[in-house]
């Protein structure tokens, strides 16, 4: 009887694969019944409740003295992170921007040297403040270090039903929002893509406007504040831009991106919609829109206001601020929206990020010894070899602190990386304290927290 068909007994072992150099394999035949008989041997059925899935280990990655952490959002120029200042204990974001990204982007890299130029010359507790500035030669990776803010209003009107804010709350966001567009307009600058999506909010509920990639500072010279381009949210635009002008006021765009803000934080609708952008801006170069019914005599006359279809007649910041609807005391309600949960975790009270990758560099006792000697729970990126007045080419970005703020204590890292191959809190806090080089201050947090830069895997 035939038994199937099997090998050649002449070829020699090992070459029945061309390239084979495993050696002899003794092959495995399912249709004799000894071989059947050894398979049992070693095949064993578990059930799916046996089975215990380890999970993924975390990775804690040093960015000069910044602590990584995890991704709050994610958009076309790239990942946002939680991040951990190791000196301050401030708690940071990160826009971690690629290089090679960017120029697959219209505009990315003119967009991005435009935003980092206007913040670093901002300083305004409405306007995002950008921290620090990191850029990675070798990985070609920019680091935006900025301060955190817990979500922005898109991600609160959003998570409810209603998908609007009481008056009193769209009312305490608003005069923020007035209160940051004056400042920038004082220092010449043209937001122009003013919306719930680019408008943050800390802890203590502090707004902040944030992405001025498409922003324009003005001329110091100028005569006016007209404008040639936009390239703001298409929903948001006013008629002069919708009717392709080909100049424009700038300050009055942003007067029109507020009033959109406005009516959708009140009604949760738009002004203008489309079934596409043609449409769109078809209905928007009309400049005709209906107030609902649910809003106020005072709302609705402070929307027309900022809404006109002249950009001549449209109201300037300093009728805003003298309206009723703006200075009236709206009395508060148990109505509100608050702070959603983190989208991916489901966290309520957006807590810190950062604290697993703490304990996997603090806590080394939690690996066996097979993880130290074959697997790194860290990476350290050190940007201390890098000129205080570097610059990254083509693109005029500072390798340090926007304000030559950057203190990086080679030194100080050398006798910490060493303290903490020791894995002792108590050699790293000696070696932190026995650093001449850095300040008495720092020496303390880095003493008492025991935050030190690793070896680079």
């Amino acid at each position: 009887m035939d038994e199937g068909p099997t090998m050649d007994d002449t070829a020699p072992p090992g070459d029945e694969y061309p390239g084979n150099d495993l050696g002899h394999i003794d092959h495995f035949d399912f249709m004799h019944e000894d071989d059947v008989l050894g398979a049992a041997m070693f095949i064993h059925r578990v059930n799916s409740n046996d089975i215990v899935y380890q999970p993924r280990r975390r990775r804690a990655k040093l960015i000069g003295k910044y602590l990584m952490g995890d991704v709050l959002g994610e958009g076309s120029y790239g990942k946002v992170k939680e991040m951990l200042d190791t000196e301050s204990l401030f708690r940071r974001a990160v826009k971690i921007l690629k290089r090679k990204k960017l120029r697959k982007i219209p505009n990315g890299e003119q967009n991005v040297q435009r935003e980092i130029q206007l913040l670093k010359r901002l300083h305004h507790k409405n306007v995002i403040h950008l921290v620090d500035m990191l850029y990675n030669e070798e990985k070609q990776k920019m680091y935006m270090i900025m301060e955190y803010c817990v979500t922005e209003l898109q991600e609160m009107l959003e998570s409810v039903p209603e998908r609007k804010f009481p008056v009193w709350q769209a009312h305490r966001y608003f005069y923020q929002l007035i209160e940051g567009l004056e400042y920038l307009h004082g220092n010449g600058i043209v937001h122009k893509d003013i919306k719930p999506g680019n408008l943050l909010l800390t802890q203590d509920e502090v707004l902040k406007i944030t992405d001025l990639g498409v922003a324009e500072a003005l001329d110091t010279f100028a005569r006016d504040d007209s404008c040639r381009t936009s390239q703001g949210s298409p929903a948001f635009q006013p008629p002069e831009i919708a009717n392709g002008l080909d100049t424009f006021p700038g300050f009055k765009v942003d007067i029109w991106c507020s009033g959109v803000t406005l009516y959708n934080m009140t009604t949760s609708l738009y002004p203008f919609e489309g079934d596409n952008i043609y449409k769109l801006f078809e209905n928007i170069g009309k400049g005709k829109f209906k107030i609902p019914d649910s809003l106020d005599n005072l709302t609705a006359d402070l929307l027309k206001g900022m809404m006109k279809y002249e950009a001549a007649e449209r109201f300037t910041l300093e009728q805003i601020k003298q309206h009723d609807w703006y200075k009236k005391k709206h009395p508060r309600t148990l109505e509100r929206v608050y702070f959603p949960p983190h989208p991916d975790g489901g966290d309520e009270l957006r807590s810190m990020t950062v604290i697993p990758y703490i304990e996997v560099l603090h806590l080394p006792e939690s690996l066996t010894p097979s993880d130290h000697d074959h697997d790194h729970d860290h990476e350290f990126e050190d940007f201390s070899a890098e000129p205080q007045g570097a610059c990254v080419e083509g693109l005029g970005l500072p390798m340090v602190k926007a304000g030559g703020l950057v203190e990086n204590d080679s030194t100080l890292a050398a006798d910490i990386v060493r303290a903490a191959d020791d894995q002792s809190a108590n050699a790293a806090a000696a070696a932190a304290t026995s650093s001449k080089a850095h300040k008495k201050s720092k020496r303390k947090n880095a003493s008492r927290f025991g935050f030190a830069p690793c070896k680079q895997s």
